[in-house]
């Protein structure tokens, strides 16, 4: 059974960072391709930044790109997210996910299996 958990979360003024950190357990983290989405309450959970399993390509919701960095660590088993110059509407509940597949479909929440109970993230403005 594969774990995921996410931490890191808090609260920023605008303009600040924070930096996300996922780990995963219990299967092939090495083989996984790896995303972070985020979800407000009432509203559908967005793609926000995926990794494939190399490590080789990133991709970036249009709304973070040059202010956000995924990366992962194969010796610990993490994926992170570096979120600079954070804006009062990056906040939301950050989720990191799991695909074992490697989809082509990488911005699609169902191409992801596992998924942890979410890390906050709150942005004053």
């Amino acid at each position: 059974q594969v774990q995921v958990e996410e931490s890191g979360g808090g609260m920023v003024e605008a303009g600040g960072s924070l930096r996300l950190s996922c780990t995963a357990s219990g299967g092939t983290f090495s083989r996984y391709q790896m995303a972070w989405f985020r979800q407000a309450t009432g509203k559908e959970r967005e793609f926000v930044a995926s990794i494939s399993w190399s490590g080789a390509s990133t991709q970036y919701a249009d709304s973070v790109k040059g202010r956000f960095t995924i990366s992962r660590n194969y010796a610990e088993n993490t994926v992170e997210l570096q979120m600079n110059s954070l804006k009062s509407e990056d906040t939301d509940a950050y989720y990191c996910e799991a695909d074992p597949w490697g989809s082509s479909r990488y911005s699609e929440q169902a191409s992801y299996d596992y998924w942890g109970q979410g890390s906050q993230v709150t942005v004053s403005s």
